[in-house]
Parts: structure tokens; C-alpha cells; sequence
């Protein structure tokens, strides 16, 4: 059995069974771990989400920013974007089932070493303390106080953790971090204005990976949201998106070898490489 970790999919669903092609999945043998950000910009959201409900127990993910803006838009709490492409899912006939299965998604996965979330951690965040604030999100998204959550979950404040922070406070901070976070502070600060290249990191602020003794550095965290960083694979992380939707390459790494396997994206022909 092979496991591998894919890139931030975001509707491309052409180039996605093309680099399960080449890696040659069995989805009676292999697994899949996605990143999150199946859905919107791309161009057939609406198959990502069929085919990877299909795959049942193959396939892990774990929920991104526009998987959760999906849910908020359905649930009428926020509005469609101009560049979004979700109306082909909310117009589905099979709509509510898959939205349902969305809402049953994972906001952190954990299997061993491996520690797989869309955006990051904050510094000061353990492993096993994720793991407990990740589950307070899932049971939000699960229960019966979801309209509600979904009202309260979009905001940029506040933007550090507090231990002290409870209610849809701490709630947001959670998801922000999970689901939007490049850069932060070295004490945990993020900035969501921040989506360029590393030089371009304003003063003060550094990845969220490289905050000095983050909490979580001794596993290997699997994550993606960050197209302009590109591929960064360390002992202790593994960055995966590769920026499909804006011409680039789709990813994905075998996790026993780290072996890196990639699809290019764009118009025509899809070209593929392997190393």
C-alpha cells in the first residue's frame, strides 16, 4: 500500500485524474491524503467532490478555506465571489449530500508523524493540543449549531491565540490558522494579508513553519494554501501547493519515499514529469 499527499486541487479535476495515472493509484490498495481546497476557481469542482466522496475510506482530507467558503455560501452566510466557480455544485442535483459529506471532514489529520492541515500551525501550538482545538471546529461543523457558526466564523480578529479566548472567538482563531495562515510572528501573530513569495513577507512577520521553537516541529506537517511558496519539502514539512490553478503543476508525494510526482497544469495538453 502506497500513500500519497496531493496538492491543493481547487476544481481541477482533469489534471487530479491525470496524476493519478501517473502514480498509478489503486484505490483498493493505495490512500489518498488531500490538503484541502478541493473546490472553487477552478473548473469542475463539482466532479473533485463527486469523485473523492466516491473513494470512500481512500481518500482522507482535510477541509481548506474554500471548502469552508462553500458551506458558508450554502448556508446563505456569504455571498458568491466574482472569480468563485461553486455554482455548478450549489445548482447539483446531489447538492445536499454532498454538502453533508463536506460538513464530516476533518480540519486536522494525524497518523503517526505525519500531522496534514491546509494552512498551519501557530507556534505555540503541541500536536496533541491541535488535535483537541481541530475537534472543537469538526463538532461546530457537525452539529446542530452550524447556521450559527457559520454566521460567526468569518474575521480577521482576533489574530493570535489566547488561551483565554472562548465561544466563536476561539473558534475563528482556530479555523484562521488551519485554513488561511502563510506568515505569523515569531509569538503567533498572523497576517492574512500576506500571499507572496517569502521574500515579500512584511517586516516582523517570518513563515508560520520557521517561528523559532514552534511546538510542533519534531513531526512532519503536511499542508498546502501557500501557491506562491511552491513546493518546500524538509524533514518536518511537506508544502504541496504548487499553484495548478494558476498554470503550475499539480503535486503529489509518496509518503514511504518522498518520492514527488507532478502533473503540470494550464491550457492544452497536460505534460507530465516525475522526480
Amino acid at each position: 500500500m502506497a500513500i500519497y499527499a496531493v496538492g491543493d486541487l481547487q476544481g481541477c479535476y482533469r489534471e487530479f485524474r491525470e496524476l493519478l495515472d501517473l502514480v498509478r493509484f489503486d484505490e483498493t490498495e493505495d490512500r489518498l491524503w488531500l490538503v484541502g481546497d478541493l473546490v472553487n476557481r477552478g473548473p469542475d469542482s463539482l466532479s473533485v467532490l463527486r469523485f473523492v466522496r466516491e473513494l470512500n475510506d481512500s481518500a482522507v482530507m482535510v477541509l481548506g478555506n474554500h471548502d469552508l467558503h462553500l458551506l458558508m455560501v450554502a448556508e446563505g452566510c456569504a455571498e458568491l465571489n466574482r472569480s468563485d466557480t461553486l455554482q455548478g455544485i450549489l445548482d447539483a442535483p446531489d447538492r445536499d449530500e454532498l454538502l453533508d459529506w463536506l460538513r464530516q471532514q476533518k480540519l486536522l489529520h494525524v497518523d503517526g508523524n505525519y500531522v496534514m492541515v491546509h494552512a498551519g500551525l501557530l507556534p505555540s501550538w503541541s500536536i496533541e493540543q491541535a488535535q483537541a482545538l481541530a475537534a472543537l471546529v469538526e463538532s461546530a461543523l457537525r452539529g446542530s449549531e452550524f447556521h450559527e457558526f457559520c454566521r460567526q466564523m468569518y474575521g480577521n480578529q482576533p489574530d493570535h491565540w489566547n488561551e483565554t479566548l472562548n465561544g466563536y472567538e476561539r473558534l475563528r482563531v482556530i479555523v484562521n490558522a488551519m485554513t488561511r495562515m502563510r506568515v505569523c510572528t515569531p509569538q503567533g501573530r498572523m497576517d492574512f494579508a500576506h500571499k507572496g513569495s517569502v521574500k515579500d513577507i512584511p517586516p516582523g512577520y517570518l513563515p508560520w513553519f520557521d517561528a523559532p521553537g514552534r511546538a510542533s516541529r519534531k513531526a512532519t506537517v503536511i499542508c498546502g494554501h501557500w501557491s506562491a511558496l511552491g513546493l518546500e519539502i524538509r524533514s518536518n514539512l511537506m508544502a504541496l501547493d504548487t499553484g495548478c490553478l494558476w498554470g503550475g503543476s499539480l503535486t503529489a508525494v509518496r509518503l514511504e519515499d518522498r518520492k514527488v510526482f507532478q502533473t503540470a497544469c494550464g491550457a492544452g495538453e497536460a505534460t507530465r514529469r516525475w522526480q
